[in-house]
């Protein structure tokens, strides 16, 4: 029997111990340097996440140099320096640092013990970031994911529940309660989490505590929409995929260069109505913000603070909305919360004072598809389209479409 299928058996009969001995614990410790985990550093235990200035750390502790290190032309979440024999380490801004082992190299000593090994292949993941899918979609590399924490009709990635409807990716329950039986079953190697994850730290720290490593994914943090694009490099070095991943980056790249120079001198105002009729506005700095601004718009309030890691909206009054956005040139309904409204209609019953929107009279309110959420890769084609919604497009456009 080789050593990972000892070592899933082991895990296996630990989670049995576990369940049958439900209130008891199972035990602490970390696994032995021959398993794909052995240290984490978990500074995020409050329910949020915590973002570390600094947090670019390069040195292994056993007095290995970096012979190079990927040059990020808009990311700053997270860094990747080189090292002999294909060895990488991915420094995150949660403070927490993976080591990203070649296939059939052997595990460095004397690490410092906040380093997390990575073996590759990587190819037995639980995913419960909606955001990172569309990353391994477009690096051909979904058969790395064999559990999913989001349901298969959530999905808008049409691949993904193919995946699931063929049983390639299985679902095995969401980020604050996952099925941990069927991760050992599956014999997962790496959590992939978004930064709900924090808000459930006990679960984290299960995850960890049964030999499965826990990456948390924070392109949302990024304050540059190219930026979340970006992270498909990160991907791309973990997958052993780093020069598709630098061409699909590229690509985006490509779709906003000739569109930064190009302002409309039109009003967006983004925005959502929650339960109780208040606005949800994004607030200014934020990268769908960004996204208008880059596309030629100018964001309606930008006023409001600035965005800060945690704080990306803000529910204001209809009476301020009202005031601000009434002679916006185009509202875009943000239709991630709540489904959007299907028509005019829907809007104006909703409430009646967007009669008065100069965007409603003139026929320029837009909602977001529901593609545009886990559609990360395509932060160029998104702020391409919103350029031509600003140019007062007739087209059919693939994140946006137009109310009637």
């Amino acid at each position: 029997m080789d050593s990972m299928r000892r070592r899933r058996l082991f895990l296996s009969l630990v989670m049995t111990c576990c369940l049958a001995f439900a209130g008891m614990g199972c035990g602490s410790g970390s696994a032995g340097s021959g398993s794909q985990f052995d240290a984490a550093s978990t500074p995020a235990t409050q329910g949020s996440t915590t973002l570390v200035d600094n947090y670019h750390h390069a040195d292994l502790g056993n007095g290995w140099e970096p012979t190079g290190q990927l040059e990020l032309a808009y990311a700053q979440c997270f860094t990747l320096d080189y090292f002999e024999g294909g060895y990488q380490l991915a420094c995150l801004m949660d403070g927490n640092r993976y080591l990203i082992v070649p296939d059939g190299a052997e595990v460095p000593e004397g690490l410092a013990d906040d380093i997390t090994i990575l073996r590759q292949p990587v190819d037995t993941i639980y995913l419960a970031a909606s955001d990172s899918m569309c990353l391994f979609d477009a690096l051909d590399a979904l058969d790395a994911i064999a559990v999913s924490g989001i349901e298969r009709d959530d999905w808008s990635i049409a691949s993904a529940r193919e995946a699931m409807d063929s049983g390639q990716i299985v679902y095995g329950g969401k980020y604050r309660s996952p099925d941990y039986e069927l991760l050992l079953s599956q014999g997962v190697q790496l959590a992939v989490e978004s930064t709900m994850i924090n808000h459930t730290p006990e679960v984290r720290e299960k995850l960890i505590e049964l030999g499965i490593p826990v990456l948390t994914e924070l392109s949302s943090y990024e304050p540059e929409p190219l930026g979340r694009a970006e992270w498909i490099k990160l991907y791309g070095a973990l997958l052993d995929r780093s020069d598709r991943a630098e061409e699909l980056f590229q690509e985006q790249v490509g779709q906003v260069g000739s569109l930064l120079q190009t302002p409309s001198g039109k009003t967006v105002a983004f925005f959502y109505l929650n339960s109780s009729g208040a606005a949800v506005v994004r607030r200014p700095g934020d990268y769908v913000t960004k996204m208008i601004e880059q596309a030629g718009g100018t964001y309606a309030f930008a006023d409001l603070g600035k965005a800060q890691a945690g704080s990306s909206s803000v529910t204001i009054q209809m009476e301020r909305f009202y005031a601000t956005a009434k002679d916006a040139d185009v509202l875009i309904y943000n239709s991630s919360i709540d489904g959007g409204v299907e028509s005019l209609g829907d809007l104006l019953a909703r409430n009646e004072l967007f009669r008065d929107f100069k965007a409603v009279q003139e026929g320029e309110v837009w909602v977001t598809e529901q593609n545009m959420y886990q559609q990360m890769l395509q932060s160029g084609g998104i702020i391409a389209d919103l350029n031509q919604v600003l140019c007062n497009t007739t087209e059919p456009l693939t994140f946006f479409r137009r109310l009637s």
